[in-house]
């Protein structure tokens, strides 16, 4: 259960979003499979929406496969696509009782259709749950979401539909892959990495990052809540002067 302390970030912290990392790493100091990591990790997203939940955190997106790990040797991306059906199957009826709404940010290009038919059935059955959204940015890229964006505004302009004149940040946001959710205020990534990795690129402008030295399989609710104490601490200014 969270800790008392972080009580006063509850209303505050709405959106957390995840970047999932150091899967194989954690596998090979074992000497496990870096299959055996992926699939630990699998295991601790789930970890993760209890997490959420008890904590009152209404969106979670997590880095689940990028536009970049096509570039991973192909029997490790058909390990990583089989555990995505796997997650889904093994979880669902869990999510379903938790009222996990499940939505992915991403391109289909070069998803098989098993995995465009799992994708489907995740958002369709799952539209109406209110408790939390779970957000799987898969075969994500954060340039190519704006870049994907651009194309729909130059043919919005192209068609008459919008001016652009009238073009400003929250139009522009009308045109994200998912313009309705709010930006994350917090990205925590575990493994020791301090880099964005291509997520969230525009939505990340003005979010609180906090670097876990701890890889994602071993990411616990203890570390959690180092995160939300240490968020709940930060003077978030958006730009304007500071407190004194």
């Amino acid at each position: 259960m969270p800790n008392d302390s972080i009580g006063s970030q509850k209303q505050i912290l709405q959106h957390l979003a995840v970047i999932m990392d150091g899967n194989g790493r954690w596998a090979l100091k074992r000497g496990l499979a870096r299959s055996a990591g992926h699939r630990y990790g699998a295991e601790k997203l789930y970890d993760l929406c209890v997490m959420c939940i008890e904590r009152q955190i209404k969106y979670v997106t997590v880095f689940a496969f990028s536009t970049e790990n096509w570039r991973r040797p192909a029997d490790e991306v058909a390990q990583l696509m089989d555990l995505f059906v796997y997650f889904y199957n093994k979880y669902k009826d869990e999510m379903e009782k938790e009222g996990i709404r499940l939505r992915f940010s991403g391109v289909e290009d070069g998803l098989s259709q098993r995995i465009l038919d799992t994708i489907n059935e995740a958002e369709s059955t799952s539209d109406k749950r209110k408790t939390m959204q779970l957000i799987l940015a898969f075969n994500y890229g954060g340039r190519r979401e704006i870049v994907d964006s651009s194309k729909k505004i130059a043919a919005a302009i192209q068609n008459g539909e919008l001016n652009p004149d009238d073009l400003d940040e929250d139009s522009f946001r009308d045109y994200l892959y998912l313009p309705d959710v709010p930006d994350p205020d917090l990205i925590i990534r575990p493994s020791g990495e301090q880099r964005l990795s291509n997520f969230l690129l525009w939505q990340a402008a003005y979010s609180e990052l906090y670097f876990a030295e701890v890889l994602w399989p071993d990411f616990s609710a203890d570390i959690m809540d180092k995160a939300l104490e240490d968020y709940s601490k930060r003077d978030r200014r958006f730009g304007a002067i500071g407190k004194e």
